[in-house]
């Protein structure tokens, strides 16, 4: 296997990577009980596993690469997606964590299903795992498939087959336990390589006051005016909490690790270092792409400005360690996600609808067998992604999940903040609310010839939809005939912990200030 970027040490410092990540694997499956659930850890999670499972399956690296393309264009504007969420994060803690460990579930569908009953959860089983499939493994497979493609000169489909056996090995092996275990390796890991390549950068510029003076002035403001195309304040304002509602507090991939929590002060404290950990994404993936328009400013294409900093900054030996990181990001996201979808599968289709007495033998080797097919749609799908030619796919798919957003942010919110939400209601903006937002979205992004409509900036278009939904809702709710009362389920209260709350405060107040600072 021939790479231009890899020298010999390159690949020695590869290889450890690896050997240490599946060390580390092994000793966390044999942890696991013997005959013990694969996919909720026994409920033994720490804040630390949560926090780094969370950010771990955030941090992709197609994310790595975009944060530095949009701090090489744009500065630290596109940090909002990092920074804001701190507020949707609080709202898990809070609002949604108490009342899924307060209901002992194993999936978000699960939870809908005691508050809508069977039919709700029925369809957002089905949802779930078309949503896993497409955003989480396919899309994850094509931008680490492009990366390795680049690096290695290996086809598309030899690349996602790689990463989907060695992430399948873990999820198969020692299920959430083994992932969260190894996602504190890996994510340790980003952190120490990704500021190495900051403190490298800096030193390069000469200091932080030349950079400073190197690069625009609205390159360190985190809010643009209303007229700006990329990053008007008002949508991010607006649209934002649409999207950080459902990726945050309703996506299964994202909330597992808090359902795996040992009690509810764990919980809250690991969502809380998720908090404190997206501060550093300004500095660890952004400012690399500020950087490099300090040191490169006439590279041609900002996508290349994170491996283009790599390739000049780092020396024999580094640079393997990053390519060792860039798929640590792969094998985190994509591990994540197929637990998420293996446990919807077994725990809310398999389980429920076809063998409510299974053993836990049983349901491990379901589990274990829906990963492997999961991990088989999922190339199918990488490999027909890379076969459509001239479109980038990667942003049109990223912006399609924005129109996904608004009907489970809906269904969620109205589930838990309002009684007299019905079945029908949230079984509406589940199936005709998703198809409806899936065409405007499709409309958004290919508009026909004929349709001369001056769209809005999606983030605004994404909430926009999403009070549609709400107001039609509180509609059908309000007219709808079927008077069967189904419960929100009641948050547990023990556990509340004072430390978790002054935490909480104080990441609020660094955030405030942070954002005052920065404008």
């Amino acid at each position: 296997m021939e790479s231009h970027y890899m020298q010999g040490l390159d690949w020695v410092i590869l290889g450890i990577y690896f050997a240490v990540l599946i060390a580390i694997g092994l000793w966390a499956s044999s942890k696991r009980k013997k005959g013990g659930s694969l996919f909720l850890a026994e409920h033994s999670l720490r804040w630390h596993h949560i926090g780094f499972s969370m950010w771990g399956t955030n941090v992709g690296p197609s994310m790595l690469i975009a944060s530095a393309s949009a701090g090489f264009t744009t500065g630290i504007v596109s940090g909002n997606y990092a920074w804001y969420a701190f507020v949707f994060i609080a709202l898990l803690a809070f609002v949604f964590a108490p009342r899924y460990l307060g209901a002992k579930i194993h999936t978000l569908p699960e939870f809908m299903g005691l508050r809508f009953g069977q039919s709700t959860r029925n369809i957002l089983a089905w949802y779930t795992i078309v949503t896993v499939v497409i955003s989480w493994l396919a899309l994850t497979l094509f931008a680490g498939g492009i990366l390795i493609r680049q690096v290695f000169d290996i086809p598309m489909w030899m690349s996602a087959l790689v990463l989907l056996i060695i992430s399948a090995f873990f999820t198969m092996l020692g299920g959430l336990k083994a992932v969260a275990y190894t996602n504190v390796y890996q994510m340790i890991l980003l952190i120490v390589v990704s500021l190495v390549l900051v403190i490298v950068g800096l030193d390069r510029v000469g200091g932080i006051s030349a950079l400073i003076d190197k690069v625009p002035s609205d390159y360190w403001v985190m809010f643009k005016p209303n007229s700006d195309i990329a990053f008007p304040w008002l949508p991010i304002i607006l649209g934002y909490p649409v999207m950080g509602i459902w990726f945050w507090c309703t996506d299964q991939s994202m909330v597992q690790p808090v359902l795996a929590a040992k009690d509810l002060r764990e919980g809250q404290l690991g969502t809380n270092f998720t908090g404190w950990l997206k501060i550093l994404d300004v500095a660890l993936y952004i400012l690399p792409g500020i950087l490099c328009f300090a040191l490169f400013p006439t590279l041609e294409n900002p996508d290349e400005a994170y491996l283009t900093m790599v390739e000049n900054l780092f020396p024999v030996g580094m640079v393997g360690l990053v390519f060792a990181v860039l798929t640590a990001c792969l094998v985190s996201t994509i591990g994540s996600a197929l637990n998420a979808l293996s446990t919807v599968f077994t725990m809310d289709i398999y389980v429920k609808k076809f063998n409510p007495n299974a053993s836990q033998r049983r349901i491990n080797i379901v589990g274990r067998t829906v990963t492997v097919v999961g991990a088989a749609l999922a190339i199918i799908m990488t490999i027909a992604i890379d076969a459509i030619k001239g479109l980038n796919l990667f942003n049109v798919f990223q912006s399609v999940l924005g129109f996904i957003a608004p009907p489970m942010a809906a269904v969620f919110i109205l589930g838990i903040f309002w009684k007299r939400c019905t079945t029908r209601a949230a079984n509406f903006a589940l199936t005709i609310g998703t198809a409806f937002c899936l065409i405007v979205g499709v409309l958004y992004l290919w508009p026909p010839e004929w349709l001369t409509f001056p769209w809005p900036h999606f983030m605004l278009l994404s909430f926009e939809l999403f009070v549609i939904l709400v107001v039609m809702m509180v509609i059908i709710s309000l007219t709808d005939s079927d008077k069967t009362q189904y419960e929100i389920p009641a948050p547990i209260h023990e556990g509340w912990s004072k430390l978790a709350i002054t935490l909480w405060i104080a990441l609020a107040i660094v955030m405030i200030s942070l954002y005052v600072f920065f404008n």
